[in-house]
């Protein structure tokens, strides 16, 4: 699987981006036709403040693609919530389509 991150106007700290791609890689377990993954990571702001995180990921499988965007006071926080239930959708297409 290909995954690729994505950064809006800010630079993605070293263990941000392991913890990423370890979630995204673990997404193989339960369906092992992913094509690609994009994560996007993204600040929403108010003024000069951050006022909150947002992960959207993107997952395609052949014939589908699975998208969830998830926001959080940390991106962490977000991914975690993102990744629950992008693995829900991927069980289900995997079900469905088997």
């Amino acid at each position: 699987m290909k995954i690729q991150l994505h950064a809006v106007h800010f630079q993605i700290d070293g263990k941000l981006e392991e913890k990423i791609l370890e979630k995204i890689e673990h997404l193989a377990h339960y369906n092992d036709k992913i094509e690609r993954a994009d994560v996007f990571l993204k600040l929403e702001k108010a003024g000069a403040n951050i006022k909150e995180k947002i992960v959207e990921v993107k997952i395609h499988l052949p014939g589908a693609d699975i998208f969830k965007s998830q926001n959080g006071h940390l991106f962490e926080e977000a991914l975690d919530l993102a990744y629950d239930q992008i693995k829900g959708q991927i069980i289900k297409h995997k079900e469905k389509h088997s």
